[in-house]
């Protein structure tokens, strides 16, 4: 017997599974119990919010960051990428709606992201 936890939408489940050789009959169904819940995954961590800008940079598409393009403090145009997400398998950069200093980024890269979620902000 060898003994596996399973996790499905969150839900943990002990399973035992017996071995059967070729020719041999097929084993009962095998026992399963449910486990205590998976612990939850933690929210991206978010910036200060005294320290958050006014212009918000969105997710256009729900993906997972892949790169941090500028970090706190530089200085973006309107249109250059702040952020980079895969969606898909491709690249996609989420660019700046205006003229300014980034003021926070509030994600990291392997964070996963949804649609119109603010990944950072400027000023």
């Amino acid at each position: 017997m060898k003994n596996y936890t399973i996790t499905v939408n969150g839900t943990a489940y002990d399973v035992s599974v017996e071995e059967t050789g070729a020719g041999a009959a097929p084993a009962a169904a095998p026992a399963v119990k449910k486990a205590a819940p998976a612990p939850a995954a933690k929210p991206a961590p978010k910036a200060a919010s005294g320290s958050a800008g006014g212009v918000e940079v969105k997710a256009g598409a729900a993906g997972k960051v892949f790169k941090l393009d500028t970090k706190v403090g530089d200085s973006v145009k309107k249109g250059d990428p702040v952020v980079t997400i895969e969606a898909m398998k491709m690249e996609i950069p989420v660019v700046a709606p205006q003229d300014g200093t980034v003021a926070s980024i509030d994600c990291a890269v392997g964070d996963a992201c949804e649609s119109g979620q603010v990944l950072a902000t400027l000023n």
